[in-house]
């Protein structure tokens, strides 16, 4: 389905960037991922290799304008072209807004807004030069459409709205140059970094399933296959659009964390003494 696609993947060594990575391998794409840390990305590519397929990584922080060049630039040099590119990399934490940093802030909305933006004008500059078009997959949130949000992720909430609002301008400014721009939504999918930081309890990943209108979260292969539809050839007329896939958590009742009110001082002093020991 993917044969002779080249894709870039930003945070491609874990969690839902690492399923995505060896999906598309697994249907014929070459893949190239990026990431801070060298360890999981060697490990990504060595699983794509064992099984045949093509893949290769650079360690960058997507943050920085230089390094995102630089490893557009390597990641052309390997395959030839990169003709899609998948904004997966993000930062998140659950925190009392009012205890926030603007450090804290700045990391969140420097990863996902600025991150995204780097690698979108990267290569979007590379497509219109070259006349042949190309694909954007940004992942958002089902908390990032503008009459939504949620308490005690504000930064995230903040960055992912940005990266929603730049997926729609840029499918409208883009579209003449056959570049299309769409965002996945997705709620709750467990993954081994992140659902650690935003479950504080056992009880609360009971609660938030027991809240689920399917009475689960969601399973990797799910959020693989549609971000296989929306970058293939099957969506060509599809831009612009964000396809949120949760289950109906979403339409049973906006903000994924706002329960997190319930939670006592004690438990937010405690999380937030072992945040900052890390």
């Amino acid at each position: 389905m993917l044969k002779g696609r080249a894709i870039f993947l930003t945070g491609g060594g874990t969690g839902l960037g690492r399923s995505m990575a060896l999906h598309f391998a697994k249907l014929g794409a070459r893949v190239f991922v990026v990431g801070r840390r060298e360890q999981p990305l060697m490990e990504v590519c060595d699983e794509i290799h064992r099984n045949g397929g093509s893949a290769a990584f650079a360690i960058c922080d997507v943050r920085n304008a230089a390094e995102v060049e630089a490893a557009a630039a390597a990641a052309d040099q390997q395959f030839d072209r990169i003709d899609t590119l998948i904004n997966n990399a993000a930062g998140n934490f659950m925190a009392r807004t009012e205890s926030l940093s603007p450090n804290a802030f700045n990391a969140v909305v420097g990863i996902v807004l600025n991150g995204s933006f780097h690698c979108t004008q990267a290569f979007g500059k590379r497509w219109i030069e070259q006349k042949l078009g190309g694909n954007v997959l940004n992942i958002v949130t089902t908390y990032a459409s503008a009459n939504c949000g949620s308490g005690f992720v504000v930064p995230s909430a903040c960055a992912k709205a940005g990266v929603l609002a730049m997926t729609t301008s840029l499918a409208v400014e883009w579209a003449k140059y056959h570049i299309r721009l769409n965002a996945i939504a997705p709620g709750p999918f467990p993954t081994e970094g992140a659902w650690s930081r935003l479950m504080p309890s056992k009880q609360f990943e009971e609660h938030a399933r027991d809240k689920h209108p399917m009475k689960r979260f969601g399973r990797h292969e799910e959020l693989t296959n549609l971000a296989t539809f929306l970058i293939s050839d099957m969506a060509e007329y599809i831009n612009g659009e964000c396809v949120v896939i949760d289950g109906g958590q979403w339409l049973r009742g906006a903000g994924e964390f706002n329960d997190l009110a319930m939670l006592p001082d004690a438990a937010w002093e405690q999380m937030e003494s072992a945040r900052a020991k890390k």
